[in-house]
């Protein structure tokens, strides 16, 4: 995994990916990375991340 989680998101999300928050704690989120014909998890991580935890602090995927 990347030492930049946030850039991960992003970058899956401009190449068409689609991705949602499965689990989240005040220090911690997990984001499944998604295909985008249909949503099927390709692949999912778990981050501490501060950058990622505000980036993510009011969403729940990449639709919103």
């Amino acid at each position: 995994m990347s030492d930049d989680p946030v850039g991960v998101v992003i970058r899956w999300e401009d190449a068409g990916g689609e991705w949602r928050v499965v689990a989240r704690t005040a220090t911690t989120a997990t984001v499944a990375l998604c295909r985008c014909d249909g949503g099927e998890e390709v692949d999912r991580f778990t981050s501490a991340d501060p950058a990622l935890l505000d980036f993510l602090a009011a969403r729940r995927s990449g639709s919103d």
